[in-house]
């Protein structure tokens, strides 16, 4: 039997931009490995897998080469999906049973708003490999649950990073956030997300980085509500609510493939 597949540029509304997912519907559990296979199979940063649970969906994301416990461009795109094929109404909110606990989208006109939770990150000493892997010197270091959270001088420090990926990839963290303040017009702070270490050199928007990024502009900025910029060759944009120990993650999606697999 073959197994619909939908690849989905979440947190953009134009298609080859933002961050692709594929994103798997199934009608019943499939074996981890054959997951990982299938994630592996089709090379995006993420590949989301969803089965029905009742009123929610079980959800499990998969890069290339791991699996994670928080992804945000896989579930915006996983209740794209959702909502697009009719398993769920128009005005019915996704709920997502997930290895970071229930996860929540609902359809906020042209876009998609995720109720995630905020990642707080301390102060970290810099390793000691870290400025020459990314080729500047860090303002400020930072660690959240899963990544380095790393501030640099100026947004256009974090345009022109070309990272060494391989001695990146020695710091032993899920990723790397790189972020600065945005002198863009409109946008109030930027980023880039790289991972080696699972599998993904550079991600092109990246939703759980942004779960560390709210709290973190919030403290510094003073406010609670951000347009973001995540400055990758794809490009996409992020709105962020920081709301006590939740983040909303506005982002618009656009399905540019659907086939099958047969296996």
């Amino acid at each position: 039997m073959s197994q619909p597949v939908v690849v989905v540029d979440a947190f953009t509304a134009q298609p080859f931009a933002g961050n692709p997912a594929a994103v798997c519907i199934l009608s019943e559990d499939k074996p981890e490995r054959w997951m990982q296979q299938v994630a592996r199979e089709m090379n995006l940063s993420e590949t989301a897998f969803l089965v029905r649970r009742g009123e929610a969906w079980a959800l499990r994301w998969f890069t290339p080469a791991v699996e994670v416990d928080l992804c945000g461009h896989a579930t915006l795109a996983s209740a794209h999906v959702l909502w697009e094929t009719g398993l769920l109404g128009a005005g019915e909110t996704a709920r997502f049973r997930t290895k970071s606990g229930i996860l929540l989208a609902s359809r906020k006109e042209d876009w998609i708003e995720l109720d995630f939770p905020a990642l707080a990150s301390e102060y970290a000493d810099a390793h000691p490999d870290l400025a020459e892997a990314l080729g500047t010197t860090p303002k400020e270091v930072s660690k959240s649950r899963f990544d380095l959270l790393v501030e640099v001088d100026s947004e256009a420090a974090v345009r022109k990073l070309a990272p060494n990926l391989a001695l990146l990839a020695t710091i032993p963290v899920r990723g790397i956030i790189v972020t600065a303040a945005a002198t863009t017009p409109g946008f109030d702070f930027v980023s880039r997300f790289f991972a080696p270490n699972a599998g993904v050199p550079e991600d092109p928007v990246t939703g759980s980085a942004h779960c560390a990024l709210g709290p973190y502009w919030g403290a510094r900025l003073d406010k609670l509500d951000f347009l973001a910029y995540q400055a990758s060759a794809r490009g996409g944009v992020v709105r962020v609510t920081v709301n006590g120990d939740r983040v909303l993650l506005g982002g618009q999606a656009v399905t540019v493939l659907r086939g099958d697999l047969d296996v």
